[in-house]
């Protein structure tokens, strides 16, 4: 990658890219709209791909973990604004608003990435006021900041009344399914917070029901469906050992090569 530039202010940020592309995995905490200048934002979400070229807006609910790649494209770098809006905001303008004028019987969307309409003037005109912050020294206030957050959540209600049920959402995430949560996100870098919040439970929670489905501890499960994962795959894949203890969630080739002999008696190479 030649060049990476993010410049970001409070909620909102700014990401660009000169020449190459990037690519990211995470778990979306607050809800975001991103909006894309030039070059194309891929969004992969359980195998779900979404492509934002330039002009396009996406709304990304919270809770939520994507892979984005960020690249250019018809010779044009990525440029993006990504606007994200933080729980103790939306409970801030919650309480502002007329409960009685609120919509009935709106219901919370299963569609988890949302590409928003691409001709609305109310989305261009929100996106280009911000653009010159980033191209100058002056730096936006953090009243105008709130500003723009509240110019974008209003804009998200306008599109959708159904966008109350979910920007408005205050509860805890639901608990799902420890292992069915595990083994589709065994690969990726999570702390116990992490899986513990994920699958909606305090971590005293999450270590109590996590005793009930398995003997082992959260982190030794983690190893030995890692260590699974990896053996299914050099078995039958014929992948490289060098990729493949990366594309299961381990850090190091060595350790990898280390714990794999003494779970299985061999070394992966074998």
């Amino acid at each position: 990658m030649d060049d990476l530039k993010i410049l970001r202010y409070s909620n909102i940020f700014l990401s660009c890219f000169s020449n190459n592309g990037t690519k990211c995995t995470k778990m979306m905490k607050e809800h975001y709209l991103a909006y894309v200048y030039s070059g194309e934002l891929e969004i992969n979400e359980r195998g779900k791909i979404s492509r934002i070229h330039k002009g396009e807006c996406v709304f990304i609910r919270k809770d939520n973990q994507v892979s984005m790649t960020k690249q250019p494209k018809n010779g044009e770098q990525f440029k993006s604004i990504f606007m994200s809006f933080p729980r103790n905001f939306l409970r801030e303008v919650y309480q502002t608003l007329d409960k009685k004028q609120l919509p009935e019987n709106v219901k919370r969307n299963k569609v988890s990435v949302w590409k928003l309409p691409s001709d609305r003037p109310d989305i261009i005109s929100l996106f280009e006021s911000m653009m010159p912050y980033f191209n100058s020294s002056v730096q936006p206030t953090e009243a105008l900041i709130k500003l723009k957050l509240q110019e974008g959540l209003l804009i998200l209600l306008n599109i959708d009344k159904n966008f109350y049920s979910s920007l408005f959402d205050f509860s805890e995430p639901w608990k799902i399914d420890i292992l069915g949560y595990l083994n589709e996100n065994y690969m990726y870098d999570l702390s116990m917070e992490d899986i513990a919040s994920y699958t909606g439970r305090s971590l005293a929670s999450f270590k109590r029901d996590f005793k009930k489905i398995s003997p082992l501890s959260p982190q030794k499960w983690l190893i030995h469906k890692r260590l699974e994962a990896a053996q299914w795959k050099l078995r039958n894949e014929n992948k490289k050992v060098s990729d493949v203890y990366i594309e299961v969630g381990f850090k190091n080739l060595s350790h990898f090569s280390k714990v794999y002999k003494d779970a299985f008696g061999y070394a992966p190479s074998k």
